[in-house]
Order: structure tokens, then C-alpha cells, then sequence
């Protein structure tokens, strides 16, 4: 199990290291509360009722958390008491008060007020506990059951004896990892993803996948060195590798995630990048591979100027951003996926861009969906106005949540993309739950690393599997239009009665989204081969 869902990039070592001590005593919790309370709660259950088992590790959470609490009260209380008698008249000053401002200085403020972001959700220590037991119940009940994970987490979803068929993801395979450090300007894309069209198998898509990475190392680095960890960065290299326009800097390492790494100084420079990847071996992008692109916006944002800095001293509004998106989806429609173009505050811009390119690509929320917990609100998925949401299996997740949020999202039209954290570990079983969960998309990162490589393998399994067992079935790319139900959304505070009953369902219903799909390009195949 992993405890997060991103790692901050660049940190610096006593971070990483505080970080680690706070990792290494949760663990220690989380094994505490298994050999304890956890193994003594559900002796004698069965491993294939996996609702109940969950619903008595959510009691037992809850419970924890209430005691985290009342701990955390007294202790509250036991600072204040102390202060008070250890202060002084001349204290009078506040710990990290910073003095007002002298008349007629100018402070910066922000050009136009932006919803402040919301505070970030604390970890209880051990809660992986909750999460890491509630699969392992899943993973026994498979066993005693006799069928692959996959298998049972798709029959505990759809609460059948039996399936005829069954969808594979498809891989949102990270290539690059631009950085956000100097010297390298550009700030707003942190991955560059491929993603395979449906009508190749998933074994053929990877094939594809390689090449292009081949490819790009091959691009990136500089003339008459081998790949190593250690690339010199030389601009006669670069300029001389394409007798052009010099490519962006030579990678210099492998991410975490599993990709490569390189920095880049404008927004395009890594499409354009990619474009002469794949015209070099004879793909064009758009046909025979697809593109998305994790912007992670949220990360952007300068509170002061109420602006996200896109660039190193470039900044645009939230609108600005808006207008920007839709410039450079016309200008490449072979991306089909935008992941956190925004921050999740911003829910009107949310509106607005889906409504613009809802009919073109996926507007997916990934930091929107960090805390499964906070995600279902009575019977709705408490995220902005998208395309779908990323799901990560982390802390106190439990299977059950997944089965509910995922059967939730496909009743609202949202597509399910099961994600990797970033503190990931070699367990490959969120590939069968992505499986069993019919999740549209998966996001495990690159082709590099233990702890990616060994997911792929297990998609490829599946699909063999699958495919041999003659229950495959291909999936499809599908767009939906959100105009039609944008325009009650943006008169929310002009209507003050609720609409009739009997007008409710085109708020969500299909009738009130038109779906629209990639153009076909090749004959679609009922049998892998």
C-alpha cells in the first residue's frame, strides 16, 4: 500500500528525509493495528463478503480517527494552558506576525480575487492499514474462489455469478517528465503521455510505445555520447543533433515515474518534440498514437497575482488559461486528454473549458480526486464539471469505495481512470482492480522502473488471458459534449426554485449529452492477434 498519491518534485533532503521517518511510523502503526485490533475483528467473516468486512474496517477507521481527535484537543488545550502562564505583558507581539505594512507602500494583491485553495487533508498514521487489509480480503476471496482478482472485483461490482466479456484500459503511458526547474522555463506540463489507438492490441500498443521512446532518447541526447545518468548538457550538442531548431535539453536521468526526463522553454516545444518522434519511424500522431497531457495546474498558481505561472514570469488568469487550452487543442487535436488543467477551486473555468472542448478531449480531475473520502456527497461525486476522474488505491481506501465511486461515475457519464501513486510499490494489483472496475483509462507511469514494469506485465497477462478465453472485447474512445447541460450550471444563482421533477434527468441523463467518438481508422477486430 502506499501512503501517497504524488511526491513533490525537487524536495530537498530534510523534507524527503522528514518524510520518510513519517512513512516508516505509520507502517509501524498500520502493522499494530493489523496483529491487534484488526486480526481479532474479522476472524471467523468470509473473505468473499467483502462489503462487510469493509464496512467494519470504516467503523474501525472512524473510531481511530475520533481518538486522533480528543488526543489532539487535549492537547490543544494542555499548549494554551501553558502559554498563558508562561506569557509576559511585553509579549505582546504573535509568533509569525508579520508587521503592517508602512502608509503609502504599495502590497501586492491580487488583480482579481480567486477562490482560495482549499486546506489540505491530513493522513491519519497507520490508515494504511484499512486499505491494505480491505485488498488483501479481496485477493483471499479470489483464492478461495478459485478466479483471478480481476474476476472477482467485476463480479462484486456488476453482483453476478458470471461475465460474458470484459474491457482492458487503456494505458496512459508517461514518455516524458518535463521539469519545472531552472534553466528550463516551461512549468505547465509535468507529463507527456502516449496513448495507443483501440485497434491495436494492448502487446502491439507497447510495441508501439518503445519505438517512440527509442526514438526519443536517441533525439535527447547529445551527439557522440552514450546514454548515461550523467549527460552533459552542451548547446552544440543539441543544436547539431537536428541541423535545426535545437531540441529541448538532454535528458539527464529517469523520473520516478518511470520516464524520461527533459526541460523545456514554451509550451509546444514538447509537442512538436513528439511529432518529429514518431514522423522519424513512419507514425503519425493523431492516427496511429494519441496524446495527453498532465498539466497539474494546481501546482501553478501564485496566490499573490491570482495568476498561474505557465512559464517562468509568464502568467495567465484562470480564463486566460481557459482561452489557451482551447488555442492549443485546436492547434494539436491529436492530444485527447488534458489531466488538472486547472485547479479544482476554479469550477467555473472547469465549466467553461468543458463546455468549449468536452466534444474533443477529456478534461480529467486527478487533485480533485486525492481523498476518495471526500468524493461522494450524497449520492454525487463532489469534483468540478469533467470528463472523469483519476482514482488512487492509497491510505484508508477500501475496495468497496472503489465499487461504489466507479458504479457512480459511470451512471454521471464520467470515465474511471485507475492511477499510480507516486510512492509506488511492486504489487500489481491495481491493474485487476482497473480491470474488474472497467476503468476507461489506466495511468501507471513509464516503461522504466520495478515497480511500473511489473504492472504492464500484468495488463499483458490479462489481456492473453482474456483473449485466449475468448471474452475480450475492444474498447472505444468516446467524447461527450457538455453544452447543453452547461447552461443550467451558469444560472445556478438566478434560479432560486428547483426544477421539476420530471426535468431532472437532463441534467445527467444521455439525452442531454451528445457523445461523440474518434474517427475510425482501421477495421475493428473481434480476437486479439
Amino acid at each position: 500500500m502506499s501512503s501517497h498519491s504524488q511526491i513533490p518534485e525537487n524536495a530537498l533532503p530534510e523534507t524527503t528525509e522528514a518524510d520518510e521517518n513519517e512513512r516508516n511510523d505509520s507502517i509501524h502503526t498500520a502493522v499494530e493495528w493489523v496483529n491487534e485490533s484488526l486480526n481479532m475483528m474479522l476472524r471467523g467473516l468470509k473473505p468473499t463478503d467483502q462489503c462487510k468486512v469493509d464496512k467494519i474496517l470504516g467503523e474501525y477507521f472512524t473510531k481511530k480517527v475520533e481518538e486522533r481527535k480528543e488526543v489532539q484537543k487535549q492537547e490543544e488545550e494542555a499548549e494554551t494552558t501553558l502559554a498563558l502562564t508562561s506569557c509576559t505583558p511585553s509579549a505582546t507581539s504573535l509568533p509569525g506576525k508579520k508587521k503592517s505594512a508602512k502608509p503609502g507602500k504599495k502590497v501586492a494583491v491580487a488583480e482579481r480575487p480567486i477562490p482560495p485553495a482549499e486546506p489540505a487533508g491530513s493522513v491519519l498514521r497507520g490508515s494504511v492499514a484499512v486499505g491494505g487489509t480491505s485488498l488483501a480480503v479481496a485477493k483471499a476471496g479470489a483464492a478461495v474462489s478459485h478466479i483471478p482478482l480481476y474476476l472477482h472485483i467485476a463480479l462484486l461490482k456488476r453482483d453476478q455469478d458470471s461475465l460474458k466479456e470484459m474491457t482492458l484500459p487503456l494505458p496512459m503511458v508517461t514518455l516524458l517528465n518535463c521539469e519545472k526547474i531552472s534553466p528550463a522555463k516551461l512549468r505547465l506540463v509535468k507529463e507527456v503521455m502516449l496513448i495507443p489507438p483501440v485497434q491495436l492490441s494492448l502487446k502491439q500498443g507497447i510495441e508501439r510505445v518503445l519505438d517512440i521512446q527509442k526514438e526519443m532518447m536517441r533525439l535527447l541526447q547529445p551527439l557522440g555520447e552514450a546514454p548515461s545518468s550523467q549527460v552533459a548538457d552542451s548547446k552544440k550538442g543539441r543544436a547539431h543533433n537536428t541541423g535545426k531548431k535545437a531540441p529541448p535539453r538532454a535528458l539527464k536521468r529517469i523520473s520516478h515515474l518511470g520516464c524520461l526526463i527533459t526541460g523545456c522553454d514554451n509550451l509546444e516545444q514538447p509537442l512538436l518534440l513528439m511529432q518529429t518522434v514518431c514522423n522519424n519511424i513512419g507514425l503519425e500522431l493523431g492516427t496511429d498514437m494519441y496524446l495527453a497531457i498532465n498539466c497539474a495546474a494546481h501546482e501553478l498558481m501564485d496566490y499573490v497575482k491570482g495568476k498561474y505561472e505557465i512559464l517562468t514570469g509568464t502568467f495567465k488568469s484562470p480564463d486566460e488559461m481557459v482561452d489557451m487550452y482551447v488555442e492549443l487543442i485546436n492547434k494539436f487535436p491529436f492530444i485527447i486528454a488534458l489531466i488538472d488543467p486547472l485547479r479544482k477551486e476554479d469550477r467555473q473555468q472547469w465549466s467553461n473549458i468543458c463546455c468549449a472542448l468536452g466534444s474533443k478531449c477529456y478534461l480529467i480531475a486527478e487533485d480533485a480526486a486525492t481523498y476518495i473520502s471526500k468524493l461522494k456527497t450524497d449520492q454525487n461525486i463532489n469534483v468540478p464539471m469533467c470528463s472523469g476522474v483519476v482514482l488512487k488505491y492509497i491510505n484508508e481506501t477500501k475496495v468497496s469505495d472503489l465499487i461504489e465511486l466507479t458504479g457512480l461515475l459511470d451512471g454521471q457519464r464520467h470515465i474511471t481512470i485507475l492511477g499510480s501513486p507516486d510512492g509506488e510499490s511492486s504489487d500489481d494489483s491495481l491493474v485487476d482492480l482497473a480491470v474488474g472496475l472497467g476503468a476507461r483509462f489506466i495511468k501507471l507511469g513509464g516503461l522504466s522502473r520495478g515497480e511500473r514494469v511489473t504492472k504492464y506485465n500484468r495488463l499483458l497477462a490479462i489481456e492473453e488471458e482474456l483473449a485466449k478465453n475468448r471474452t475480450l472485447r475492444e474498447a472505444n474512445l468516446e467524447f461527450i459534449a457538455f453544452a447543453e447541460e452547461s447552461q443550467p450550471e451558469k444560472q445556478l444563482s438566478d434560479v432560486p426554485p428547483p426544477p421539476k421533477q420530471d426535468s431532472l434527468p437532463p441534467q445527467r441523463s444521455q439525452p442531454a449529452l451528445q457523445v461523440h467518438s474518434l474517427p475510425a481508422q482501421l477495421p475493428q477486430n473481434s480476437t486479439l492477434t
